[in-house]
């Protein structure tokens, strides 16, 4: 593109949150392969650890913010403590690194046993359930519920600061000065900055964050509360989020293990040539629901099949429950607010769907708003080194950032069509529950 690496000022790193990863700090490897944020072998962890306290999932809650899930990252490490032999004589040995992606990442760039850093953001800390959500500190509470006391943790480092210099190849020596967890990362890039701001990422999972100010929000609605961003030494911006276990890897699905599509592109075609599902409803719940459900007892399914029902009208459906899903979410943060939301801004790979954010439009019955650059959680990354390294100096400074050619999407249905169609989904929701044991509430 014409620039020289000299030209780089700064690295920003941004990651996959809650994923997991056991290494050995005598030799810098991991002990067991990531546990991802979405995998549910620990779903007999959670019903023990519930088992543990009065509160049952809400053990930690008052301390971390989050329930018990299999979803996060302390529930994944127990998980390999007690499966893992070798993680396990880690612990006992003192030489256990507790880890997400985006402490491994930085380490190795800078230099690994070579005086690597080991370091993580208040973002990705905030789900790992260790981390005192109003404190910003490592919990000894958490650790011990978990019977983590003695593993290695990470330094808490601000979002936004000269985390180290890269150690090696072509862009030796640029500093590292931006660490955000995916989500948090696409709700910088989407310059939600002030109070009531919202985005919703469409990836393999779906992540809808609400902006609410300098202090955490405990929902009562589903959500969960989360830290925003911390830039510097100001003081850290919290958010409440709203989680879809599976919106893009539903399309997966059907491409690798029904083998009824070949890929994004043709889903979009076939729901094209419909106008509607039909009466189907698909209930995407592989692994269970997460916001505003918590449902780790549902499982995936499709209702309202018929004799007439095409692959047509099952690629429209899996558009929609990402859509329905997300509408479900909207409410709740309507709820917690007090205010509407009047605009939703999108980002990630499906929102390229003209046809998904038309329906997700229509869900929702408010303005989708896509920028002309979907890439918001490289952007965010971006911003958050910038400011450590001064290439902006303020919130101001971004406006022109990503600012033209945004497309708006606007409801074309009817609202009662909107309500017939969001019951439908609501009734199929009901049949999804119940088909896994469920732990303790």
């Amino acid at each position: 593109m014409g620039y020289d690496a000299s030209d780089i000022q700064c690295i920003g790193i941004t990651n996959q949150r809650e994923t997991t990863i056991a290494w050995d700090t005598l030799t810098g490897q991991p002990l067991y392969p990531a546990i991802v944020w979405s995998d549910n072998r620990t779903t007999d962890t959670v019903k023990e650890l519930a088992a543990k306290s009065e509160k049952g999932l809400n053990a930690l809650q008052s301390i971390c913010g989050l329930p018990l899930a299999t979803y996060f990252s302390a529930v994944k490490m127990k998980w390999m403590i007690d499966n893992v032999s070798a993680v396990a004589e880690a612990l006992d040995q003192s030489r256990l690194q507790f880890s997400t992606v985006d402490t491994w990442l930085i380490y190795h760039l800078t230099g690994g046993l070579d005086g690597g850093v080991i370091v993580t953001d208040p973002t990705n800390a905030s789900r790992t359930m260790l981390m005192d959500i109003h404190t910003l500190q490592w919990s000894d509470e958490a650790l011990s519920f978990f019977g983590l006391q003695g593993m290695q943790l990470p330094k808490i480092s601000s979002s936004s600061q000269e985390l180290g210099l890269i150690s090696d190849g072509s862009l030796k020596g640029i500093p590292i000065s931006g660490c955000l967890g995916d989500q948090q990362s696409a709700l910088v890039g989407q310059k939600c900055f002030q109070v009531g701001d919202a985005k919703n990422t469409y990836g393999t999972g779906c992540f809808m964050l609400f902006n609410n100010g300098d202090s955490p929000v405990f929902s009562k609605n589903g959500l969960l509360p989360t830290v925003a961003y911390q830039f510097g030494s100001s003081k850290p911006q919290y958010a409440l989020e709203g989680s879809v276990a599976v919106a893009g890897s539903s399309i997966n699905w059907l491409r690798d293990n029904l083998g009824i599509v070949s890929g994004a592109k043709e889903v979009n075609e076939l729901a094209a040539a419909v106008n509607d599902t039909s009466g189907v409803y698909f209930v995407t719940a592989f692994a269970g629901l997460f916001a505003p459900y918590w449902r780790s007892d549902a499982r995936g399914t499709i209702c309202g099949l018929t004799q007439y029902t095409k692959r047509e009208h099952l690629a429209r459906a899996t558009l929609e429950s990402v859509c329905y899903q997300s509408r479900a979410i909207l409410e709740a943060m309507d709820k917690e607010s007090g205010k509407p939301l009047r605009s939703l801004k999108v980002d990630g790979g499906m929102s390229n769907s003209d046809l998904c954010m038309q329906i997700q439009a229509n869900v929702l019955g408010i303005e989708v708003d896509r920028p002309k650059m979907c890439e918001t959680t490289a952007l965010g990354a971006a911003i958050a080194a910038g400011f450590a390294a001064g290439v902006w100096k303020s919130i101001e400074d971004l406006d022109k950032v990503n600012a033209e050619n945004h497309t708006l999407f606007t409801s074309q249905v009817t609202d009662k069509k909107r309500q017939s169609m969001y019951g439908g989904w609501q009734e199929a929701i009901k049949r999804s529950f119940g088909w896994a044991a469920t732990p303790t509430a």
